[in-house]
């Protein structure tokens, strides 16, 4: 089954970078020698690259995404462990490719002439993206690349747990809150950002005060 899940994983991957360097291929003639591909917290451009840079590397970098994870769980010394949450790891996998997709999308778009509000635009991708780590963490096994992953999460399978039980609900919560952006679009930056920098704070300093708490992290797991 888990091979399976693996081929679905990796097909889906590839479906999105070809869709991706489709864009490239169809947009090239269109776009400006120079594609603006950043912008401030105001939604003002304030980053500019070549186009044959911007076509070429965004098709890549997502491809590089995809190969990523299919390389994580064969170099990780905790890489069994992925198997136990295999569905969820598809689903991040998937998605982050897919986010990266979608940002490169509008990158396009906003340089072919199309105006749009880009934090607005960005929002409802971001929100899935936040909704779907919070689903992974709740079924993450401890690992070295994917979870919160912090000196104490990594010592102490007790410690692991715990930290994710309780941040799995605030990444879903901040992507409920990133939503926001598409209302007071003046204040993207804090529904976008600001959420998901405090769970991220929280969860770091929970994990180390529960490892205190419960002492040595070997000695804990074991006496569970």
């Amino acid at each position: 089954m888990a091979f399976v899940s693996e081929n679905r994983r990796t097909l889906a991957g590839l479906v999105i970078v070809a869709v991706a360097a489709v864009a490239s291929a169809l947009a090239a003639p269109e776009l400006p020698e120079q594609v603006t591909t950043h912008w401030n917290a105001a939604g003002e451009p304030d980053g500019f690259m070549g186009a044959t840079t911007v076509l070429v590397g965004a098709p890549a970098l997502i491809l590089g995404v995809v190969v990523l994870f299919e390389v994580i769980p064969g170099i990780d010394p905790l890489g069994e462990n992925v198997r136990e949450f295999q569905t969820a790891y598809d689903a991040l996998a998937v998605l982050t490719a897919g986010f990266l997709a979608y940002t490169y999308g509008f990158v396009l778009a906003w340089n072919l002439g199309y105006q749009f509000e880009v934090m607005q635009a960005l929002a409802p991708a971001m929100a899935v993206l936040y909704v779907a780590v919070g689903y992974l963490l709740e079924r993450a096994e401890r690992n070295w690349f994917v979870g919160i992953r912090t000196p104490w999460t990594l010592s102490s399978e007790t410690v692991w747990r715990h930290t994710h039980e309780r941040a799995a609900p605030l990444f879903k919560l901040a992507g409920v809150l990133a939503l926001g952006a598409l209302v007071l679009p003046d204040y993207a930056v804090y529904f976008l950002v600001g959420p998901v920098v405090a769970v991220a704070g929280y969860a770091t300093v929970y994990s180390y005060v529960d490892y205190r708490r419960l002492g040595d992290g070997d000695v804990a797991d074991a006496a569970e």
